[in-house]
């Protein structure tokens, strides 16, 4: 079938066809094939990012094609997971070299390597749209896993699929759909306004130029960066940048955004308002994101669902919700009361950590003693005037996880 064939200009009914021939979980080769066919196809593109056949190199996008085709993809048959991981591996092998001269002179004639596991066999889905924390430790291997992901590294063993691309094989098509912020590693050209790059970036990914001027508009806008554009780089606090950063990697409407620490060295207002901008852009157009952070304030504000890695290894991977509720079960209760307590107050199955003339504090575990009987408890030793409850910190509750997987 060649362009000119009747399907090519109804992909809706193709789609349709192929989904019937084809059980429903058989989607991601089957995706890439119809995808690239599609590539053929006469279809005006929607979000006027991008015209002609191309379609995005190769890649069937929401919004790319007809409406009617679009939903069919997302809520159908074909519908598929952004990112798929299987058994993933990665092993870096480093060069060992004792201290002094003579140990430079051995490592020269007589080099002694060491294998390194930085990724040990983890695998994991994250769906279209979907904000999915990725978070551990200083070398629990996120940056490592997020590098494979984007084709940087290719992996000692195991399959990854990104929109349905093997990312070390296609990374060229695979850089069309996706965007990508390093919070350590700029994109930014140093020395020339953020502006600069922004146009050199629209030359890259082929965008025409009033529909780059319309995107760069939209998103100085969205990230409160109008007034920066023509800034030098150098010029610019940490928060500005970043902002920048990522407004720069939104710039081709992608599909996946893969953000490794873009809050590190932030402020609290500056953090605050980049997870603000993010969440706007996910509701806006449903791009998804795989962040990775040490903020645990990062995890708790954008993500619905956590993974938690250490020693390149999952030890965790369930809803941030699940994970307050089964570990933030130890409340700390700070209570004062209009008269004077006895010296000897106390509560059964409650730890009392201070008890003064007019007000005690204390801590219990709702896995073992209920809530209820404690404030009926605070309540007849008298005439409260103030009770506050406060459980641990999210940051504590990963620390714990983490402490319990070295263990």
């Amino acid at each position: 079938m060649g362009a000119g064939h009747p399907l090519c200009r109804r992909p809706d009914k193709l789609l349709s066809i192929v989904a019937n021939q084809r059980p429903f979980r058989e989607t991601t080769a089957l995706t890439v094939l119809i995808s690239n066919f599609l590539a053929l196809c006469p279809v005006r593109v929607d979000n006027g990012l991008t015209t002609g056949s191309r379609l995005g190199h190769g890649a069937l996008q929401f919004g790319s094609i007809s409406s009617q085709c679009a939903n069919f993809y997302r809520n159908g048959c074909l519908a598929m997971n952004a990112i798929s991981v299987r058994n993933l591996r990665k092993t870096f092998q480093t060069k060992r070299k004792a201290a002094g001269l003579s140990g430079s002179l051995r490592a020269l004639w007589r080099p002694a390597f060491q294998d390194i596991e930085a990724v040990r066999g983890i695998s994991f889905e994250m769906e279209e749209g979907e904000l999915l924390g990725f978070i551990g430790p200083n070398g629990a291997g996120k940056s490592t896993t997020i590098k494979i992901l984007t084709g940087i590294l290719h992996p000692s063993s195991g399959e990854a699929a990104v929109l349905g691309y093997v990312p070390w094989r296609q990374r060229q098509a695979l850089a069309f759909q996706i965007g990508s912020v390093f919070g350590q590693r700029p994109q930014l050209w140093y020395h020339l306004p953020a502006v600069d790059t922004f146009y050199l970036f629209g030359k890259i990914y082929e965008l025409d130029d009033g529909s780059l001027k319309r995107r760069i508009s939209f998103l100085a806008e969205a990230f409160e960066i109008e007034e920066l554009l023509e800034t030098p780089v150098r010029k610019l606090s940490l928060g500005q940048r970043m902002r920048c950063e990522v407004a720069a990697s939104l710039l081709h409407k992608p599909r996946v955004l893969l953000l490794d620490e873009p809050s590190i060295g932030l402020d609290v207002v500056a953090k605050q308002r980049l997870r603000m901008t993010i969440q706007r852009m996910n509701e806006l157009e449903g791009v998804g994101v795989l962040l990775t952070s040490h903020d645990a304030g990062d995890i708790e504000t954008l993500c619905r669902r956590v993974i938690i890695v250490n020693h390149g290894e999952i030890v965790y991977r369930d809803k941030v919700s699940t994970l307050k509720r089964r570990y933030l079960t130890v409340k700390t209760v700070d209570v004062r009361y209009n008269e004077q307590l006895a010296p000897d107050f106390s509560l059964p199955g409650v730890e009392m950590l201070k008890v003064g003339r007019y007000g005690a504090k204390m801590r219990f575990d709702t896995r073992k003693t209920p809530v209820e009987p404690v404030i009926s408890g605070l309540a007849a030793a008298g005439s409260l005037a103030d009770v506050t409850v406060s459980e641990p910190s999210l940051e504590d509750v990963i620390s714990a996880i983490y402490a319990r997987t070295e263990a």
